[in-house]
């Protein structure tokens, strides 16, 4: 990490102690003008940050926090003779301590080279056990609404247990001084046996984030592809938005609301494409060693074809808590319930049930710190699909150890 980049991480201690060194409290507009210019640092948007720093001392000429964040992000974007000018105005006005003093000749010595894009990249390796590979239904018999005559599923459609191997692959670059970002996904999934259900998943896409006054927006655009059993299964393209509103909350709680638009269609399966929109409101509570989240979701599946069972309705509950266990450890407990109401018959004549779906899933995971840039995790799942159609009920539980490495 460079110098450049620690000094951003400082800014909120070293503000402090240069605002204590030469000004008065700054007045309670500029303070909320300077939170949002920390804001916008810390997700990247240094030109947003730049902007609000610049009205802050307009407002408050005495911010010394807000002349040593500006001038540090000048030199950060290769403004040297910008940087240089507002180094000069600190240490005229403000008389700055030692520590800051010794942050202005670093910045100095090592020079203004301009914006470097950030490269950060995870790579996961695992084992596992799947009890229930290709989602196997619960019961071999299915008994048709209206006839007596029961049907015996064959053995394809029943559980099937494997172990498997597991490799991903996550890279993120920043695109712009003002946030933007690329990413790249990868994952593979192998059964050691059931070759058919072996699943490779890559996703590519940009996420910005925008801020306008007190509001803030992440938008997401992504495209993906699926294989399965060595054969492309699936295309998937999804744009999504997520804005946080300047609603008054308890300290630590933050609110967000969510909206996607996914579009699936399948390359082996036919009548089976469709368009989702999502719209999700999320609550999220940071505060001690705790991280907690809860987000409630309103779907809409429309099928581009005749699809079986036609458009569908839907919704999602999700929990998530987070903490620190013990020195070096960590643990996660998660829910999901997701329903789904379809709009008529699957297969008139054959199955003339509507479908009615309800899937809860459980997850637990113990992370351990390795050291600074690796992990092992253990997790455990367990997912309960129950329908109104027999043949779709299943059940899995899977065990999953990985090594991860972390490269910043």
């Amino acid at each position: 990490m460079t110098l450049r980049r620690r000094a951003l991480l400082l800014l909120g201690l070293l503000a402090l102690a240069a605002g204590r060194a030469g000004a008065q409290a700054a007045l309670p507009d500029s303070q909320e003008l300077y939170r949002e210019a920390l804001q916008s640092i810390t997700e990247g948007r240094r030109g947003d940050a730049s902007d609000t720093l610049r009205r802050v001392i307009e407002q408050e000429p005495l911010h010394a926090g807000a002349w040593l964040d500006l001038a540090l992000i000048q030199c950060s974007l290769g403004h040297k003779d910008e940087a240089e000018r507002l180094s000069d105005a600190i240490e005229q006005r403000f008389q700055p301590p030692p520590e800051i003093e010794k942050l202005i000749a670093n910045a100095r010595a090592q020079g203004c080279a301009g914006w470097e894009a950030h490269n950060q990249y995870s790579i996961t390796l695992a084992r596992g056990i799947d009890q229930n590979v290709n989602q196997g239904a619960t019961s071999a018999v299915y008994q048709p609404a209206g006839n007596a005559s029961q049907l015996v599923l064959l053995s394809d459609f029943l559980p099937k247990h494997d172990q498997y191997a597991l490799a991903s692959f996550d890279y993120l670059r920043d695109l712009t001084p003002n946030g933007t970002a690329g990413f790249v996904q990868f994952q593979e999934h192998r059964n050691d046996h059931l070759h058919q259900y072996d699943t490779s998943a890559l996703t590519t896409g940009v996420d910005t984030p925008w801020r306008y006054g007190d509001w803030t927006l992440r938008g997401t655009g992504s495209v993906g592809l699926t294989w399965l059993g060595g054969q492309l299964y699936q295309r998937q393209a999804q744009v999504t938005a997520q804005l946080a509103p300047p609603v008054p909350l308890p300290d630590g709680v933050q609110l967000t609301l969510n909206t996607g638009l996914t579009h699936v269609s399948y390359q082996t399966l036919s009548n089976f494409d469709g368009n989702t929109g999502e719209l999700r409101a999320q609550l999220t509570y940071r505060g001690g060693d705790d991280y907690l989240s809860a987000s409630l979701a309103a779907l809409d599946d429309r099928a581009s074809d005749d699809r079986p069972g036609g458009n569908r309705h839907g919704s999602t509950a999700m929990l998530q808590w987070r903490r620190p266990l013990a020195a070096r450890l960590n643990g996660e407990l998660g829910y999901l319930r997701q329903n789904w109401h379809s709009q008529s018959a699957y297969s008139p004549g054959l199955i003339d049930e509507v479908r009615d779906q309800s899937t809860r899933s459980w997850h637990a995971t113990l992370t351990y710190a390795l050291g600074k840039n690796q992990n092992v995790l253990l997790d455990l799942r367990q997912v309960r699909n129950q329908e109104n159609i027999s043949i779709f009920q299943y059940n899995d539980r899977q065990l999953q150890l990985s090594w991860q490495w972390l490269g910043l």
